[in-house]
């Protein structure tokens, strides 16, 4: 029969410790997450619900992200054990030079309405981070400012084409002189996806004030305070704009663009050139014949066609038909660093993330950024060492099994 004894002072105070109270209130939320699905919980209650839905909602249904994330949640991945990993080498090469993480952060639009320090937190995370940083032609940090924010970060810029060629070619220009490694085309926007939250938020750019937006201001006085308070809304590139979203790329981006553009574009930028949005594998092979270094597998995170291919079903096709002539990444639907394991394992050369960093974005400014990337970076080395692989190089299709 068991006997009690009431403990000894000795014995219980060994367990009486006490956790480090964190002062600061940011760094007192951040560390509270462990995923992006947390920071994704913290974006939404610091944010405005137009400005958190813009970043989090996707066209019509949203079918699209819905079943690219279900993917990557359904994936199997199968290790091998008895595998030293006590040391495993996340990097990779991305167009030829090294990365730290087989990932890279994709081109947002408007990033500073997400957060006041925008781009430029982002930009000086990826630097520190050892990861590409792609800016957007919608951004809202010049392409000058976001290169001096971070001069040794690897930087991109995405370009969509308008229907003045002059003004496209301008910025192509300044993205050279700036000093910018690759030039990104996103191809899937000839006119703007029925992004319904958008609409039903009366979403324009600036936020208009109305009756909803004031209450909604109330619940959330720290980030109309910013938004007031710094630097008014610049983009990368254009002056102003007074509408929605949808109104504004309509009216600025050219539906007549075709595969013989990319000859124009290889005539005014002699850097490395990404190709974004590709959902077949017929395109894939027509825009590597074109001149294309690299593509990206992606449905625009679920934001254009709504019921469009998932890109992580279409990678391994595309890898066999394109072979070596260009590097193939992928983008929507990533959550967690597993996600991009998998894609590595079914042969994509690296992988873009942009809602997970947004969120981290919303969540606490620049570390909140740093939270994402960490979360992410964590996720990767972790899943490879359960995996049993010493580096990204020895992932392989035996690695995964897609249902």
């Amino acid at each position: 029969m068991t006997q009690r004894q009431l403990p000894r002072w000795s014995e219980l105070k060994p367990l009486l410790r006490t956790k480090p109270m964190t002062v600061n209130p940011t760094d007192r939320r951040l560390e509270k997450a462990l995923t992006i699905s947390d920071l994704r919980r913290i974006a939404r209650r610091r944010t405005p619900r137009s400005v958190f839905d813009y970043t989090d909602g996707a066209a019509e249904a949203e079918i699209s992200l819905r079943r690219a994330r279900q993917l990557f949640r359904d994936l199997e991945l199968r290790p091998s054990v008895l595998r030293n990993v006590a040391e495993v080498d996340t990097s990779t090469s991305i167009l030829g030079k090294p990365s730290a993480m087989p990932f890279a952060f994709a081109p947002t639009g408007f990033t500073r309405m997400m957060h006041h320090e925008g781009e430029s937190a982002v930009v000086r995370v990826a630097e520190r981070a050892g990861i590409p940083y792609a800016l957007s032609t919608m951004g809202t940090t010049s392409i000058e400012d976001v290169a001096a924010a971070a001069p040794t970060a690897r930087t991109w810029f995405q370009l969509y084409v308008w229907k003045d060629r002059a003004a496209g070619e301008e910025l192509v220009k300044r993205a050279a002189a700036a000093g910018y490694e690759a030039l990104m085309l996103t191809v899937d926007v000839p006119v703007a996806g029925a992004r319904l939250r958008d609409v039903r938020n009366g979403f324009t750019l600036p936020p208009t004030l109305t009756a909803k937006t004031v209450l909604d201001a109330a619940m959330h006085p720290s980030w109309w305070v910013n938004l007031l308070t710094t630097e008014p809304l610049a983009f990368a590139s254009l002056s102003e704009w007074q509408g929605t979203v949808a109104e504004l790329l309509n009216t600025l981006f050219d539906p007549t663009m075709t595969v013989d553009d990319l000859a124009w574009l290889r005539s005014i930028w002699n850097g490395p050139l990404i190709v974004k949005g590709i959902q077949t594998t017929a395109d894939a092979e027509r825009v590597v014949d074109a001149g294309a270094d690299a593509i990206v597998l992606s449905n625009h995170g679920g934001r254009q066609l709504d019921r469009a291919p998932t890109p992580l079903r279409l990678l391994p096709d595309v890898v066999a038909a394109i072979g070596n002539r260009a590097e193939v990444y992928l983008d929507t639907g990533i959550t967690n660093g597993a996600d991009v394991v998998a894609a590595m394992a079914l042969g994509a050369d690296a992988c873009l993330v942009g809602r997970a960093y947004l969120y981290g974005l919303m969540a606490g400014g620049e570390r909140g950024v740093s939270r994402a990337a960490e979360i992410l970076s964590t996720e990767v080395r972790r899943t490879m060492q359960l995996l049993g692989v010493q580096s990204v190089s020895e992932l392989s299709p035996d690695h995964v099994r897609v249902p």
